[in-house]
């Protein structure tokens, strides 16, 4: 999570461009992206230049040799605001808006051909430049934190309605889907591309080789990744998240994921995504293929039959569902988790506290993790109750020591250890018969076991007198002090 440093220095950069004018959120979000892609950008080059010249091999840069000041550790130097505001309009922006050509043939060129630079003051793009220089965008947690804290803006404004799904939690689904080399990855409402990043991330920690392989390293720069927005502002972001993260080009789309215009089926070996909840939709736009699957206008409800016609058999998923989705009683509800749990299989259920989303959303939900296989087997099903994520479940979410993350990843990891482990421990087994029989309820509630601990209490007697003896003891007390005073 952020500082309370880094977060006054986000915060006196909105200043700046509001003080200037620029009263649409969303657009300022997207010039302090723009900002933060230039640097990293630069600091990605420079890397690959002190790589290239330890292994001395040959290096190819992105930026013209004879245009140093297109850079950002170059230009952030330039002492004249007026000389770098006309530079950066007529030179900079359009090269890096440009930078994979003027055709569609990437994610990158598609949506960044819309771009506009809309700062309007030189001196404001120089304090601008100035303070993003200071910030460590180029640890990527704190970079995703950066977005969370921008996107917040979107909240406070009443537009949009958009939140992040938390790095860690993000980190959480990842690492129990164990992405592979040969996966092809989607996220249907990928927003900024968290998970695509996070998924990433983790095939070049512990897959590193695939980048050395021809064939597996095309697989990852280019079929590997595919997302959906309806946003072109939040694709832009995502396509510059995904490049700053070494993915050149990823499959993602302006497009409505659950409109009939959607027609993809079998066609994904893994989903990580945390869809809208909110919301309802026009049944003549949303896709019959969903509707035959549940009846509803509930976005939450018709995401879920999007990813089991969209996953491959045997493709599997991690998404995050509001808890309405787990016991909710209409015939939508338990058709789709009849779907999961009878035609494909369903491993488990995470339920998360209330407060992982605050201070955007305060809303309770919890993590499914299911396989695609038209042909059931669900036998048993995993329950773990999340009672702490290592941040406080308030509006400050400060650092805490308690933190069940590691033990979930653990626990899922080894299930034949979880065999054993009683309804009153923090996770363990429920046969799908007895799922089946409450109607499909997926609430840990519903079977978790408490054990209340017996407190015996003295007979009434016994406590007045007590309480007597204290009265004596009281009046005592009070005479001594008494005799003092006199």
């Amino acid at each position: 999570m952020l500082t309370g440093e880094l977060r006054n220095k986000i915060d006196s950069i909105w200043t700046m461009l509001w003080t200037e004018g620029s009263t649409n959120p969303l657009t300022n979000i997207e010039q302090i992206t723009y900002m933060i892609f230039m640097k990293e950008l630069d600091n990605a080059e420079l890397k690959k230049e002190e790589d290239a010249h330890v292994l001395g091999i040959s290096h190819e840069s992105i930026f013209p040799k004879d245009k140093p000041e297109y850079r950002w550790n170059t230009f952030k130097n330039f002492g004249n605001s007026q000389e770098l505001y006309g530079l950066m309009v007529s030179e900079i922006f359009p090269f890096i808006r440009d930078l994979k050509g003027d055709s569609d043939d990437t994610a990158f060129s598609k949506y960044m051909k819309d771009a506009i630079f809309q700062i309007n003051q030189p001196s404001t793009l120089q304090k601008l430049i100035s303070v993003i220089d200071q910030l460590p965008t180029g640890d990527s947690d704190v970079q995703g934190d950066i977005y969370e804290h921008l996107l917040s803006k979107l909240q406070t404004s009443g537009t949009n309605g958009q939140f992040r799904t938390p790095r860690h939690i993000i980190k959480m689904m990842v690492n129990l889907v164990k992405p592979k080399p040969d996966d092809v990855i989607s996220d249907p409402a990928m927003a900024t591309a968290g998970f695509l990043v996070g998924a990433g991330e983790y095939l070049r920690d512990h897959h590193g080789d695939l980048l050395l392989n021809p064939k597996t390293r095309d697989h990852y720069h280019n079929n590997m990744f595919h997302g959906n927005d309806t946003d072109r502002t939040m694709l832009r972001i995502g396509a510059m998240n995904m490049m700053l993260h070494g993915v050149e080009n990823p499959q993602i789309f302006y497009r409505d994921s659950l409109s009939e215009s959607n027609d993809e089926r079998d066609k994904y070996s893994l989903i990580l995504a945390n869809p809208p909840f909110t919301g309802s939709l026009d049944y003549e736009t949303t896709s019959k293929s969903l509707l035959t699957m549940t009846k509803t206008k509930k976005t939450e409800l018709l995401f879920l039959a999007l990813f089991l016609r969209t996953l491959k058999p045997g493709g599997r998923a991690a998404v995050i569902v509001p808890d309405g989705v787990l016991f909710g009683t209409s015939n939508a509800h338990k058709s789709i988790r009849k779907a999961i749990i009878e035609d494909n299989k369903l491993e488990g259920v995470i339920s998360m506290p209330s407060g992982v989303f605050k201070p955007y959303a305060g809303v309770s939900t919890a993590v499914l993790l299911f396989t695609k296989t038209n042909s059931g087997g669900t036998d048993k099903v995993w329950f773990y109750n999340m009672e702490n994520d290592g941040f406080t479940l308030n509006d400050n979410r400060s650092p805490i020591e308690e933190n069940d993350i590691p033990d979930i990843i653990e626990r899922f990891s080894n299930m034949e250890g979880e065999e054993g482990r009683e309804r009153t421990d923090k996770s363990f087994l429920i046969p799908v018969e007895e799922i089946i029989e409450n109607g499909y309820d997926l609430s840990i509630n519903r079977y978790k076991e408490i054990v209340y601990e017996e407190v015996e209490y003295d007979e009434p007697g016994v406590i007045i007198g007590r309480i007597k003896d204290l009265n004596r003891e009281s009046q005592e007390i009070l005479g001594k002090l008494e005799e003092l005073v006199e």
